[in-house]
């Protein structure tokens, strides 16, 4: 990184040739990702798509959950995602007295963290069964029971979602935006037909900040989760609405209208599900709903699968999982809004790391989490990199999934559930400028260009991933220098590296064959503490003679993935296209002697492979956190892709990394079985009492364990060497 070592006239060549570096090496039209001209500076920002209320399964008001994510935990965009069908509370109506909590202090404050355990301003009291927003639609409407519209007879009667979003939720959202002046908008964790959930949004008709005048609808969405939601019952075709869910001239669509209530589904399913006479039917439902959003809304939605190893692989008789070809049928349907997944889902300090495993979830793929990461992208070589081997805009994201924190109230920092949304995940996504603000068209663009990154626990806040041509006109050593210089700057304005002939995360890079490749990276692993509340020595690492405070975290090391992409799967070649990955077949969530199918060849891709490992005895350190680092990738003669993983724990960490860093699964840390021990244990005087306690020693688990085990994953790079394979997912 430092350039002091090289003559002056060398770096001025560097200076020179580096905007040249395009010009040079591609013959042909440059693709947006070659010139740095055609892309709009812009900035990254945080934020959460997954989230609930008490318009749903949630303990919180729609108030009180945007106030903690965007204002105690500083998220810069936030989506309001409930479940869909029906919910009898009314989430609209705030604790009682609500009082703002005041913006956390950042990353860099005193050792006690940006609040003391228990500590926060308090933020009114705890919603019950007669006050705030656990109150019941029908006792707090004006017109009562006569004011909840469409099917359903029960007492309190529950509110279609439909009806909440379109006419209670919506004008929530958007003064909330308006008033803090950030993006906030609606969406819906669908309850996906013949499959589990799946984290969506319309845009259209919603006007969050920046715009400050008029006022929007969330009237698509709402018409979505009536027409395509498996939960959603109702026959009224949204009251007043009408609504009919015909669209196009698909002819699978118009054989599945329902002729009373204008659904697609057959009469009598309406909630579109997989059944033992009609297999399939529920994924088919779904292609439908896919196929509407591409015509209703094709710019402003997207459909992400939700921790989606957790239900298991697909069940073609029920509703439960998600099998390679869905996720390849989605992306085939519409790879502008179905484009990436949740394999670092939410509910990470519940026992069942994710909820995966466990009670209800016993057949969880891969049977767990892997530092808190589903199967498919935690294993190298598995569903991710098959998907990203064929060329596709498949993308990684994290959320919270928040409802509550279990045994504390929300105004505690301890958990034995879930984190708040940007408390412990964010999702941190490049928006760029061209409207002259943060919109939420902007952030759904950019969680479209794939140029994002996730996180967990602060273990970094930024990051600069560049892959370039080399020009062999260009001293290497010179040109590395700049580059590590380049992503060096980058990461200090929080922004990214913009220079001909280099391509960043959800891009690709063509290139003649043989030639070479720089990729530079640049990380902060930020000075300070995190938002963990606990400052003993983290428990994971003390097993291994390492003292380190558990809301110090420091980056361990980085891993870069690569994998050689061949082109899509032609959905005929069943074996090929269609396959079960992590399925197991004897033995319980937690059982260390569980068995597993192999993982079928559609869901592999056999060329994905670590090709370089970064730590303090590789990168350069520099102030603030920063660790930069760069290496080249010689002669590439095969299209392919690289992608970096990162974690604060050593390899051959017990119970929690193999010999080559990668996670193992997280019931090694505490089994499901209460009865039994945990492996790691946490000896500190100051480990929590809610720890499980055996023999008279705690263990790591809940909360702690999730604080002890960080990772961060970064989308792939792609490198398109001509007259080889095409990356035909990116433009």
């Amino acid at each position: 990184m430092n350039t002091k070592n090289f003559p002056l006239r060398e770096i001025a060549v560097v200076c020179a040739s580096l905007c040249a570096l395009e010009a040079s090496l591609m013959p042909g039209p440059a693709t947006a990702a070659d010139k740095a001209k055609t892309k709009a500076a812009g900035t990254y920002v945080t934020g959460d798509f997954h989230n609930h209320s008490t318009c749903s399964d949630g303990s919180l008001s729609m108030k009180k959950l945007i106030d903690k994510s965007v204002n105690t935990w500083g998220l810069d965009w936030f989506v309001q995602a409930d479940h869909g069908g029906s919910s009898a509370r009314n989430c609209t109506l705030a604790e009682d007295p609500f009082t703002p909590v005041p913006p956390a202090l950042g990353l860099t404050n005193s050792a006690a963290g940006p609040y003391p355990p228990n500590t926060f301003p308090s933020s009114g009291q705890p919603a019950s069964t007669s006050a705030g927003p656990n109150q019941s639609w029908q006792s707090t409407l004006p017109a009562g029971v006569a004011g909840i519209k469409g099917d359903g007879s029960a007492n309190p009667k529950a509110m279609w979602r439909w009806q909440e979003i379109k006419e209670y939720q919506y004008a929530v959202t958007e003064a909330e935006s308006r008033a803090r002046n950030k993006p906030i908008w609606m969406g819906i964790e669908t309850n996906a037909p013949g499959h589990e959930h799946v984290s969506m949004t319309i845009l259209d008709g919603q006007l969050p900040w920046p715009v400050t005048t008029g006022t929007g609808n969330a009237n698509l969405l709402a018409q979505f989760e009536y027409c395509f939601d498996r939960s959603d019952s109702d026959t009224s075709r949204g009251a007043e609405n009408q609504w009919d869910c015909s669209f196009g001239t698909s002819p699978t669509n118009n054989a599945l209208v329902d002729p009373t209530s204008k659904k697609v589904a057959k009469t009598g399913n309406l909630g579109g599900g997989n059944t033992s006479t009609d297999p399939n039917l529920g994924h088919t439902k779904t292609i439908e709903a896919l196929k509407w959003l591409n015509e209703k809304a094709p710019f402003g939605s997207y459909y992400v699968p939700a921790h989606l190893e957790r239900a298991g692989v697909y069940n073609p008789t029920s509703n439960a999982g998600f099998n390679i070809e869905h996720l390849r049928n989605f992306n085939n349907a519409a790879p502008r809004i179905a484009f990436g997944f949740e394999s670092m889902p939410g509910h990470q300090a519940s026992l069942n790391r994710g909820e995966y495993g466990g009670t209800g979830f016993v057949r969880s793929v891969g049977g767990g989490t892997y530092g808190g990461t589903g199967y498919y992208a935690a294993k190298i070589g598995g569903v991710w990199d098959a998907l990203l081997g064929e060329g596709r805009n498949w993308w990684f994201f994290a959320s919270s999934d928040y409802h509550n924190r279990g045994l504390f109230g929300p105004d505690q920092l301890e958990s034995t559930q879930d984190f708040q949304p940007g408390e412990y995940q964010r999702t941190h996504v490049m928006v760029r400028k061209g409207t002259g603000n943060l919109s939420a068209q902007g952030i759904i663009d950019g969680l479209r260009s794939g140029n994002a990154f996730a996180t967990s626990g602060q273990l970094i806040d930024r990051l600069a991933f560049v892959v370039c041509a080399a020009n062999p006109g260009i001293p290497r050593k010179a040109m590395t220098a700049l580059l590590e210089k380049a992503v060096t700057d980058a990461v200090s304005r929080n922004a990214e590296v913009r220079i001909d002939g280099c391509a960043t995360m959800g891009e690709k890079l063509v290139v003649r064959p043989g030639a070479d490749l720089v990729v530079a990276i640049a990380v902060r692993d930020p000075d300070g503490t995190n938002f963990s509340p606990y400052s003993f020595a983290n428990p994971s690492l003390k097993q291994i003679g390492i003292n380190q405070p558990l809301n110090q975290p420091v980056l361990d090391h980085i891993d870069v993935i690569a994998g050689n992409v061949t082109g899509y799967v032609d959905p005929n070649d069943r074996g090929n296209y269609a396959g079960e990955a992590g399925k197991p077949v004897t033995g319980t969530a937690g059982d260390p002697a569980a068995t597993y199918k192999a993982d079928d060849p559609a869901t592999l891709n056999g060329s994905a492979r670590r090709i370089k490992t970064f730590n303090k005895t590789s990168w350069t350190a520099s102030d603030g956190g920063v660790r930069t680092m760069s290496f080249v990738v010689p002669a590439v003669k095969a299209t392919q892709y690289l992608r970096l993983r990162g974690t604060n724990l050593p390899p051959a960490t017990p119970y929690e990394t193999d010999a080559d860093g990668n996670p193992l699964l997280d019931y090694l840390v505490l089994p499901f079985d209460q009865t039994k021990p945990g492996t790691i244990p946490c000896t500190d005087a100051a480990c929590p009492a809610h720890l499980r306690t055996i023999n008279g020693v705690k263990y790591s688990g809940f909360d702690v364990a999730a604080w002890a085990d960080l990772w961060f994953y970064a989308n792939p790079v792609y490198v398109e060497v001509l007259n080889s394979t095409k990356v035909a997912g990116v433009k």
